[in-house]
């Protein structure tokens, strides 16, 4: 059921889309049953999203772009700020940057990095979360993480490296077959030629330096060569500009590739913790 908070929460676009969709139904005289028989959804769908009550989802754009759109491409144009919309407000501000950067330089220590998720993996993760989210809700996060791999095969490439904490690896989400299943996922990602994945082996620090200790973060070049870092923590986020901060930002990621294994090794070592999980 469509929830009544949705109506105060939907963003400007979703406002917008409703409207626009609304206006054009009546103008092809359609009514919310027929229109809803045409994109395969219920009459209520159609009402809960010209209300806002449950803003369209990315596959009704579709289909309201092929009987509504006139091939005037607005409700395609849509789907881009209607996804951006679904992302937690912390993260709004950098979702832009990331799928526009030239190069990404991650390091995480808790979990697989959002790009390299597998849906079983995002869902377990999203679901099982604090505070808990309706259902709904879920599926709209879900969609939208998963919607930031475009990254992987954007023309043009984004050269991507991540070090990823061997712990984040051996930590199970949702259950072994879901995490056998990300596993298999990451090691095929590391196989592209844009991206690189380096391990930090759990022993890093037995000579008593971990360079990583101040936690995870991600090194960005926009298409205007800026450089910039992004850190997330808590529900919060910062994004970092002064170059001096940068800089010291950019060492401490290049420290922490240093006592990672190579990408060679660090792939043997993603298909052998996949290989015990079968």
């Amino acid at each position: 059921m469509a929830r009544a908070e949705n109506k105060s929460e939907a963003g400007g676009t979703a406002h917008l889309v409703a409207a626009l969709a609304k206006a054009l139904r009546e103008q092809h005289g359609l009514t919310q049953p027929q229109l809803g028989e045409k994109l395969g959804y219920t009459a209520a769908a159609i009402s809960a999203m010209e209300t806002c009550a449950q803003p369209a989802s990315d596959q009704m754009l579709v289909g309201l772009e092929a009987e509504l759109g006139g091939g005037l491409g607005v409700f395609e144009e849509a789907r881009k700020w209607m996804l951006l919309e679904k992302y937690p407000a912390q993260f709004k501000n950098y979702v832009l940057l990331e799928q526009q950067a030239l190069t990404l330089s991650t390091y995480v220590t808790f979990v697989v990095h959002g790009l390299f998720q597998t849906e079983q993996y995002t869902r377990a993760l999203i679901g099982g979360g604090y505070p808990p989210l309706k259902d709904e809700r879920v599926e709209e996060l879900v969609e939208a993480r998963l919607a930031r791999r475009a990254l992987l095969d954007r023309d043009p490439t984004a050269l991507i490296e991540l070090v990823v904490e061997e712990s984040a690896l051996r930590r199970t989400i949702g259950n072994r077959e879901v995490m056998h299943g990300q596993l298999q996922h990451l090691a095929q990602c590391a196989k592209r030629r844009n991206v690189t994945v380096q391990v930090l082996p759990m022993d890093c620090g037995l000579g008593g330096e971990h360079f990583g200790a101040h936690g995870e973060m991600t090194l960005v070049q926009s298409p205007e060569h800026e450089h910039l870092v992004y850190l997330e923590a808590q529900d919060e986020s910062i994004l970092v500009s002064a170059s001096t901060r940068v800089t010291t930002y950019a060492h401490r990621y290049a420290k922490i590739r240093s006592q990672a294994l190579g990408p060679r090794e660090s792939l043997g070592l993603i298909e052998q913790l996949a290989g015990e999980l079968q």
